[in-house]
C-alpha cells in the first residue's frame, strides 16, 4: 500500500513500548506520511488506523480498526486526528477514515469513551484564516468542548497549509486560488506550510512524547513547528517545549516581499 510502504524501511530501530498509537485519518497527504512514519520508527507495540471499508494488510506491527469500533473499549493509549483540505483518490487509502472537522467532538467523545488518555490533533489551515490569537489558544467551540473532555494529554497543532493544496471544483473558484497563489510571496515565511514528511515526522515525535510530559492542554503554533521543522533537533525542542523549560528565540526568516 502506498500509504504505508514505509513501514519496511530500514532506520534503526529503539525499544517500543507496551503502547499502541491510532491514527484517524490514515488516508491524505499528511495522515499516510505520518502512519508511516509511526510504523517505521518502532516506537510503538502496535500502530492501528481507523478504516470505513475492510483493509488487508500483513504489515508487521500494523492494525485496521474498523471505525464503527470507536465507541468500544480501545487498546490504544495515544491516538491521533489528522484533518486536511486536500485527500489523495488513489484505491486502498480510500478505506481510511476521513475525519471532517465537525466531527471533532464526537470524534473525540469516542475515543475518550474507548480510554484513550492522550491525544493529539493536527489542525492544517490557511495563513490568513486564523486571526493571531487563534493561532496560541481554541478556534472552536468544538476545540473547547474537547479540553473538558478530561484526556491527560490534549495537543492541537496548527500547521500552516499552502492554500495552493485546497482543491476547487468551480471556475471562479479556480479564478481566485489562482489569484491569491501570486500573492504567496507575501506571506512570512514563518507562515509558510511545513512539508508533510516533515511535518508527520515531528507528529509522531510528538505522540511518542507526550506519555513523558506532564499532563496539560497545549497549543502548538505554527511558528513553534515550523522553529522545531527548522532545528537541527526538533524532536529535543519539542521535548523541551512539551515540559515547559524556555526555548531558545526563533531566527527571523529573511521576509520575501
Amino acid at each position: 500500500m502506498h500509504a504505508l510502504r514505509g513501514a519496511n524501511s530500514t532506520t534503526a530501530r529503539r525499544s517500543a513500548r507496551a503502547e499502541v498509537l491510532l491514527v484517524l485519518g490514515g488516508g491524505g497527504v499528511l495522515g499516510a506520511a505520518l502512519l508511516a512514519r509511526a510504523l517505521a520508527c518502532g516506537r510503538f507495540a502496535r500502530v492501528q488506523a481507523a478504516v470505513d471499508k475492510p483493509l488487508a494488510s500483513a504489515l508487521r506491527g500494523f492494525e485496521p480498526l474498523p471505525a464503527a469500533r470507536l465507541g468500544a473499549r480501545l487498546q490504544a493509549d495515544t491516538a491521533v486526528i489528522v484533518f486536511e483540505r486536500a485527500w489523495r483518490s488513489n484505491g486502498r487509502d480510500e478505506a481510511f477514515l476521513q475525519p471532517q472537522p465537525a466531527q471533532l467532538a464526537a470524534l473525540a467523545g469516542q475515543l475518550r469513551a474507548g480510554g484513550v488518555r492522550r491525544l493529539l490533533v493536527v489542525v492544517p489551515h490557511a495563513p490568513a484564516l486564523l486571526p493571531q490569537a487563534l493561532k496560541q489558544g481554541f478556534a472552536s467551540i468544538d476545540e473547547a468542548r474537547v479540553a473538558a473532555m478530561g484526556f491527560e494529554q490534549l495537543l492541537f497543532v496548527r500547521s500552516a497549509q499552502s492554500t495552493a493544496t485546497v482543491a476547487v471544483a468551480l471556475w471562479s473558484q479556480r479564478l481566485a486560488a489562482a489569484w491569491w497563489s501570486q500573492l504567496a510571496w507575501m506571506v512570512p515565511q514563518s507562515e509558510q506550510p511545513v512539508r508533510a514528511l516533515r511535518m508527520a515526522e515531528l507528529a509522531v515525535e510528538l505522540a511518542w512524547r507526550l506519555a513523558d510530559a506532564p499532563s496539560a492542554t497545549r497549543v502548538l503554533s505554527p511558528e513553534l513547528l515550523r522553529q522545531a521543522a527548522q532545528s537541527e533537533d526538533g524532536g529535543a525542542l519539542l521535548s523541551a517545549w512539551l515540559e515547559g523549560a524556555p526555548l531558545p528565540p526563533a531566527t527571523a526568516p529573511a521576509q520575501r516581499w
